[in-house]
């Protein structure tokens, strides 16, 4: 007895050091009591594919056009496909790719959903694992469909999940609007416990988008919430009407900061599913 114990507590180490590392069951997040599926891309198309162009439109921009960005983003299968990968729900995970000639030229993913799908509150996640190094931007977030009527910022923006790569376990969320945005903008972080790193296992990361209230949640876990009080006197809250979605990884810029030496490529950004969760009432 007293060896077979032993053994339990060894192997019960290691199951706790393997969740610790790749992430445990709460890695799959569920929404709030209340609310129901109301829209989702769960990815599961043939390997190779290319996310489904009723849903998402590819961005082909140049190095640049956005915050300073190194990379060109392109629209090819080689940078944006399906590739099966266990870990995800139905085995099936989209890949955001980029890559290098290592001469200082890069090329990425970009895609989201304007003018194909918008929504107006609701929870919205996505389970997604992280890439990792320095000089490494990938994001998860939402901007508002008029934002070729009023520009950005007036349009709003909402990033639900913003990485530094070389922060690999800090998730910023962030709004930004008029008068409050780029390193204004009012910024949430979540730090993953005990050391862990959002590159070695999948993530869940969501809004609850409520009218005049935002909170943001990494794994479950909310750990900020945004008000017209957090904005600032005379300023607008701008995020009450329709945004969309995006899903991009970005190599340099602003907030991303340079490669370097130690980061290696190609970097793969695996995306498991988006979903959008409203009322049942």
């Amino acid at each position: 007895m007293v060896y077979a114990r032993k053994y339990v507590y060894i192997l019960t180490g290691i199951i706790l050091s393997v969740l610790a590392t790749f992430g445990s069951p709460a890695a799959r997040a569920t929404p709030p009591d209340g609310y129901t599926l109301s829209w989702s891309d769960e990815f599961n198309l043939a390997d190779g594919a290319m996310p489904d162009p009723k849903t998402w439109n590819y961005v082909d921009w140049e190095p640049g056009r956005v915050n300073n960005e190194l990379q060109s983003y392109v629209t090819t299968a080689r940078h944006l496909h399906i590739v099966a990968d266990a870990a995800c729900t139905d085995g099936k995970a989209l890949q955001i790719r980029a890559t290098t000639n290592g001469k200082g030229d890069y090329w990425s993913g970009r895609i989201n959903t304007a003018h194909k799908y918008t929504t107006q509150y609701g929870y919205i996640e996505s389970r997604i694992k992280l890439t990792h190094g320095n000089g490494t931007w990938p994001a998860f977030w939402l901007l508002g469909d008029n934002d070729g009527d009023v520009g950005w910022p007036t349009c709003g923006e909402v990033d639900i999940m913003e990485n530094k790569g070389k922060e690999p376990g800090i998730n910023h969320g962030t709004i930004h609007g008029p008068g409050y945005s780029g390193a204004h903008g009012p910024t949430g972080i979540y730090t993953l416990p005990n050391g862990q790193i959002l590159s070695d296992g999948y993530h869940t990361f969501a809004v609850l988008w409520e009218q005049d209230k935002i909170t943001f949640y990494v794994d479950d876990k909310p750990y900020e919430t945004r008000t017209p009080a957090n904005i600032g006197d005379g300023k607008t809250w701008v995020y009450n009407h329709p945004f969309y979605i995006i899903l991009n990884l970005a190599i340099g810029g602003d907030f991303g900061g340079e490669p370097d030496d130690t980061t290696k490529f190609p970097q793969d950004l695996l995306v498991d599913y988006v979903r959008v969760y409203k009322p049942k009432s």
